[in-house]
């Protein structure tokens, strides 16, 4: 069964015109009734609805076909055909649509502002307009011609295969080595429930959690853990590095437990840098945790020491230190982002990252709250 997905190849086809009609008027004391063929009906068009409360695309797994109505013919009597249903194909925010052979983009729904886009509920966008219908007899009636026989026939449908996929929309995205403690801040934070466990890899799919602080929801995506090598498509590759471009902020979380504590940061940030170079100059924090380990208070100096131009706080989420200091800490960067403009090459201008790869998922996200 697929609970998850963020990417699809769906096949799309507005509708065709319908018909005009030919025929003619046949009613008792009316001898001249001339030619009453109606016009056909305007086929359905192909519409994208941006829908919040969707947060996969494993809907468009299950159906990757989706075909407007036809138009129907005209009728006589100048009956115009009936119109055919638009066909409307749902999406998250965040998505974008590209062509399924050439790659080229054709719609982002995620581009601009986070609040931007994820105040999009209900947006839609037509692609592919229904086909016009065709006119009936009635038209080509001239002072020569009291009779013609001529009908329009309804324009053809027109249809595309796109690659969709989807990229999180999150204020706050984490980024760290496997079992640095990522869902586990995302579980204390939020109403979301990621897998926990104490080995390497437990995430095997973005999870979105909301925090309220301060009359504020600021939205969190614990990213699944990245391994020196990720861009070259180690680990979990590239399949959710694309995940870390709509963040508009980045919290790297290293583990002080871990023997390669002093270099975690600088291989994450070089992952980061070497997948989009705009990616290493997001702002960003730096979260040291576990500070509940008995070695963890000396490797936390060190590492703040080690980092001076950067903003560095430790966590234990096991004893709660740290953990209203870092909510605080996530409110002033995105009070701060918002104030900031874009930054050039961020998403929603002309970065949708490599080609990604990598095995189907098989697990929900958990819900954010």
């Amino acid at each position: 069964m697929i609970r998850f997905a963020d990417e699809a190849t769906i096949t799309v086809s507005s509708g065709k015109g319908g018909d005009g009609c030919v025929a003619f008027r046949r009613e008792k004391y009316v001898p001249m009734g001339g030619p009453a063929g109606g016009d056909g009906g305007r086929g359905g068009d192909v519409v994208f609805e941006v829908r919040r409360n969707l947060r996969t695309l494993a809907q468009l797994r299950y159906q990757q076909s989706f075909k407007a109505e036809n138009g129907q013919p005209g009728m006589g009597k100048n009956m115009h055909g009936r119109d055919g249903a638009d066909i409307v194909v749902a999406v998250p925010p965040g998505t974008i649509v590209k062509d399924a052979d050439s790659g080229e983009l054709i719609k982002d729904f995620g581009a601009g502002s986070l609040a931007a886009a994820s105040s999009r509920e209900g947006e839609r966008w037509v692609f592919l307009k229904g086909g016009k219908g065709g006119w009936g007899n009635t038209h080509y009636k001239t002072s020569v011609n009291q009779a013609p026989r001529t009908f329009q026939p309804g324009q053809p449908s027109l249809t595309a295969r796109l690659r969709v996929e989807l990229q999180l929309l999150a204020d706050i995205g984490f980024v760290g080595f496997p079992n640095a403690g990522k869902s586990s801040l995302l579980d204390k934070f939020t109403n979301a429930r990621p897998k926990i466990a104490p080995y390497p890899f437990t995430t095997k799919i973005p999870n979105l959690g909301m925090l309220r602080i301060h009359d504020r929801d600021i939205v969190l995506a614990d990213i699944p853990g990245i391994i020196e090598g990720a861009h070259e498509g180690a680990g979990l590759g590239l399949r959710f590095l694309k995940h870390v471009s709509r963040a508009a902020a980045l919290a790297f979380l290293v583990d002080l437990s871990d023997e390669n504590w002093e270099s975690a940061f600088g291989v994450l940030l070089e992952e980061l840098r070497s997948y989009a170079p705009f990616l290493a100059d997001k702002r960003r924090l730096l979260v040291a945790t576990k500070l509940d380990l008995p070695e963890a208070a000396e490797r936390f100096e060190a590492f703040a020491a080690a980092h001076p131009g950067e903003r560095v706080l430790g966590l234990s989420v096991f004893s709660g230190r740290g953990v209203e200091e870092l909510g605080e800490a996530f409110l002033a960067m995105v009070l701060e982002g918002e104030k900031a403009p874009a930054a050039p090459g961020e998403p929603g201008e002309d970065f949708f990252g490599p080609e990604d790869a990598g095995p189907e998922d098989e697990a929900a996200p958990g819900e954010a709250e």
